[in-house]
């Protein structure tokens, strides 16, 4: 007896794991600096924690509808409505248990065997994943950091088979930072439309933007395009509730009900009172969420200066999510403590391994001469991870060996 063959296919989440063996080597007594971490450090807003407190006491905590409870789904639609300039009915939204089982469910409702999926790369690390679980073909479309991390157009165009059904787009992204303006974005998705494909638009970073730029929702451009576009979001992020385990797909209702279907007999629905908090998270004020951005911006700015001061690194300034993706190439076969890497998985091992930082190797998200950097993290610890990998790298100098 043996696993099926999807399962042997399926690679497992590098993010995950490493948070795991930073939380092992913590627990062991060691001084590691953790710089992998996918989600806000700072806590859930008091409004937010009180509610899903309250619903508990009230004895709200037995099934929901599967596709989430009737007065959520109209606070989803009240949010898409007033900030994304989206008008969506209840039957059109789908709650689960956070966006990634959205964005799971929506591709195991439209991907036949073979079909193809066209992820941007750099991507998410889950993207590929679910295709496969979809028993779907992942096409990656190439970008860099000379033209900041963008496809375009003419990428989608050339791209484009027979076979191919969908497009994933991620702005802002993860892991590069990059955002597509508004002009840039409709061109890419009119391609994808033009040729019948639909849209997934995960938009989880939508609310930590900096330098004044705008998130654009690709639903807002058009009826030519609202029957092609899946919105995706969460509560993850922007309100710091990643193990509340929340998220929303908003889509043609013809989608929606396939991808309610698979949560039908999988997860059955989200938990009870996490749905009543999100309720109250999107209808409380932001002042927490402008906080966190103005925090996350000064850490941005630091990460990315010092980064961009390392001989043999550079590193696109981000203009969306919490991440740095310096580009690290030019330190590939330098001798390092004795030690040599040329490819992003050794590097990443290397600085964990001489001076306890860790950092999260490009590979997984499709550029093996990357490495994530997350700033969710203290401005002191990112102060003492960066002189750490400084010292290591211009030094020689080792921490804790």
């Amino acid at each position: 007896m043996t696993v099926s063959n999807i399962i042997k296919k399926i690679k497992p989440s590098v993010t995950l794991a490493l948070n795991s063996k930073v939380k092992q080597l913590k627990s062991e007594g060691v001084n590691v600096i953790g710089f992998g971490a996918g989600e806000p450090d700072f806590d859930t807003p008091e409004e937010i924690k009180n509610s899903a407190i309250e619903s508990l006491k009230s004895g709200f905590t037995k099934y929901t509808p599967t596709s989430g409870i009737p007065e959520l789904k109209e606070a989803i639609c009240d949010k898409l409505s007033r900030e994304n300039n989206i008008n969506y009915s209840p039957q059109q939204i789908l709650v689960s248990c956070g966006a990634k089982q959205v964005i799971f469910n929506c591709l195991q409702a439209i991907c036949n065997e073979g079909d193809e999926v066209l992820i941007p790369s750099p991507y998410w690390l889950s993207y590929p994943e679910q295709v496969t679980f979809a028993r779907g073909k992942s096409v990656f479309i190439e970008s860099s950091d000379e033209n900041y991390f963008k496809i375009t157009k003419d990428n989608i165009e050339r791209n484009i088979t027979e076979k191919t059904k969908v497009l994933i787009i991620n702005s802002p992204n993860n892991p590069t930072g990059s955002l597509y303006k508004e002009n840039e974005l409709y061109e890419i998705v009119q391609a994808a439309v033009n040729a019948g494909l639909y849209v997934i638009s995960d938009e989880i970073y939508e609310k930590i933007i900096y330098d004044g730029e705008k998130h654009v929702s690709p639903a807002s451009f058009g009826k030519e395009f609202f029957e092609k576009l899946i919105t995706v979001n969460g509560f993850s992020k922007a309100f710091s509730m990643t193990g509340w385990r929340i998220g929303y797909a908003a889509g043609p209702i013809d989608i929606i009900n396939g991808a309610t279907l698979v949560q039908d007999h999988s997860t059955s629905g989200p938990n009870s009172f996490t749905q009543k908090a999100a309720i109250t998270a999107l209808q409380g004020d932001e002042n927490t969420i402008v906080d966190m951005v103005k925090e996350f911006d000064k850490r941005r700015k630091y990460i990315v200066e010092r980064l961009n001061n390392i001989n043999g690194i550079t590193c696109m300034l981000p203009k969306g999510a919490f991440y740095a993706f310096p580009n690290i190439s030019g330190l590939y076969n330098r001798d390092i403590c004795g030690k040599k890497a040329n490819n992003s998985v050794d590097m990443s091992n290397l600085i964990l391994e001489k001076a306890k930082v860790a950092f999260v190797p490009g590979l997984c998200f499709g550029s093996d001469i990357h490495l994530r950097i997350s700033y969710a993290t203290s401005m002191e610890n990112i102060k003492e991870g960066m002189d750490r990998f400084e010292k290591l790298l211009n030094e020689g100098v080792t921490y804790g060996c």
